[in-house]
């Protein structure tokens, strides 16, 4: 197959424009492009990382000037100094936080998003854009086991999102009940991600904590502890996918403790909701077709780019209770049709399900499959090269692609040592995280393109250096 190349041909026979105030950006314009486009078929690199500000400062020197330094002096500078002050959230080694892969086709549509400038929070504006983005939502609404009435909208990450469906939540519980004496309150675990805390702080509710069982899971009679003895409480936060271990909360347990008490059960799957596509773990889900409300970041594990959460509810009617905004210039807008301003806490949005849906439409749910199934298999692998080790401990097994381990006999600065050597080198991104008071370190697959040989061998290292 010939390789794909980058050519301004289109861009050069393109009609020029008469930009009487901007002057003539034909040639930036196809620079730029040109430059992007080279940029998606590169591979990453794997040393590329932040530099202190002052640094920084310095290499950048000042670029806003009252009439600017041009398009070549601002593109080399992006090129030169600010890409390289970045880390590569694609690369193969990239195992830290939550990395993100996304494929080439999402990656370059992408571009052609921002290039087409959509509006795409009312259907007026952007109706064919959000008709592609439904077709998205609409996969995932069928991974979920969900009626076809289900409906959402993209927000721009996991923190946007529960934020969303937690004031849809409180909105339905105001509507059927008085708020209590001593305010609304929200049931989590310790394991729940940071967002739930700052979306009560945000909403002035407070947050009663759970108890994890032995395995680190929030469970059903927990959760149903908690509603017979705490009133005021108007939605239950599950985690399908952990961000810290990648462990799956008894979901089908917990939908049935808020069933029983009549309060909104959102699962938190920003990080393990992709794992819905991937047979030989959808059995660890069951009971999230009880949810009431459901979030996953294509950008973390459904090789979509930044920044990409999908938001969905099971009845999307409270949610436009919610969330509707009104005002006399919006007074004229048709509230029969699908309005993802209608949807979450947002007005005005790009359409950021596009990359997601574009590279859907070109590579195939059953692709996708694969490509989650892939992961999880080297994760698989990884685990059971640590648990064979004899110099290396599994700390819990893994559920999703998520890996915890340990070196015995190492201390905190052991591993922050390791963990330096191995990013400045370009070894691994590798950091460690704390489970049960311990320091551990913690590898998250999420690229198909990780292979499983390439980590154990980075592993060794942790034999003999300190």
């Amino acid at each position: 197959m010939q390789k794909a190349q980058c050519d301004n041909t289109s861009a050069n026979k393109a009609p020029r424009v008469d930009r009487r105030v901007w002057g003539d950006e034909d040639e930036i314009v196809a620079a730029a492009i040109d430059y992007a486009c080279r940029r998606i078929l590169q591979a990453p690199d794997p040393v590329a990382g932040a530099r202190p500000a002052a640094d920084l400062a310095l290499a950048a020197g000042t670029a806003i000037a009252p009439w600017g330094i041009g398009g070549a002096a601002a593109l080399n500078l992006f090129d030169r100094v600010l890409a390289p002050a970045t880390r590569a959230q694609n690369g193969t080694m990239n195992l830290a936080y939550i990395p993100a892969a996304p494929t080439r086709a999402a990656l370059a549509f992408d571009a052609v998003t921002s290039a087409a400038n959509i509006f795409a929070g009312t259907w007026e504006a952007g109706a064919g854009a959000i008709h592609a983005e439904n077709e998205a939502l609409a996969w995932l609404t069928q991974l979920l086991g969900w009626p076809s009435t289900a409906a959402g909208c993209f927000v721009s990450g996991g923190t946007m999102g529960n934020l969303s469906a937690l004031i849809t939540a409180r909105a339905a519980a105001a509507a059927s009940r008085p708020r209590p004496t001593d305010g609304w309150k929200i049931v989590c675990a310790d394991s729940a991600h940071s967002s739930i805390r700052s979306a009560a702080q945000a909403m002035d509710v407070a947050v009663v904590t759970a108890p994890l069982d032995q395995r680190g899971h929030l469970t059903g009679s927990a959760v149903n502890a908690i509603l017979d003895s705490t009133t005021g409480v108007f939605a239950v936060v599950a985690t399908a996918g952990t961000t810290n271990a990648g462990l799956i909360d008894d979901l089908d347990d917990i939908a049935e403790a808020c069933e029983r008490h009549q309060v909104w059960l959102h699962v938190d799957g920003a990080y393990g909701g992709a794992g819905l596509a991937a047979p030989s773990v959808r059995h660890l889900y069951s009971g999230v077709e009880r949810a009431d409300s459901f979030i996953v970041d294509p950008h973390k594990w459904l090789f979509a780019p930044y920044d990409c959460c999908a938001l969905l509810y099971r009845d999307p009617a409270a949610a436009r209770a919610a969330h509707s905004q009104s005002a006399h210039y919006l007074d004229a807008i048709d509230r029969d049709v699908h309005n993802p301003a209608d949807l979450a806490l947002h007005l005005s949005r790009r359409a950021r399900g596009l990359p997601l849906w574009f590279s859907l439409a070109v590579h195939g749910t059953k692709r996708y499959s694969r490509a989650v199934e892939q992961t999880l298999t080297t994760s698989r692998l990884v685990a059971a090269a640590v648990r064979a080790s004899d110099y290396l401990r599994l700390t819990i097994e893994p559920e999703l692609s998520v890996v915890l381990f340990e070196r015995p006999g190492w201390g905190p600065h052991d591993y922050a040592s390791w963990s330096a050597r191995a990013a400045e080198t370009g070894a691994m991104l590798c950091v460690p995280t704390q489970w049960n008071g311990a320091t551990v370190l913690r590898l998250a697959f999420v690229n198909p393109d990780t292979r499983a040989s390439d980590v154990i061998d980075t592993l060794r290292t942790l034999r003999t250096l300190r």
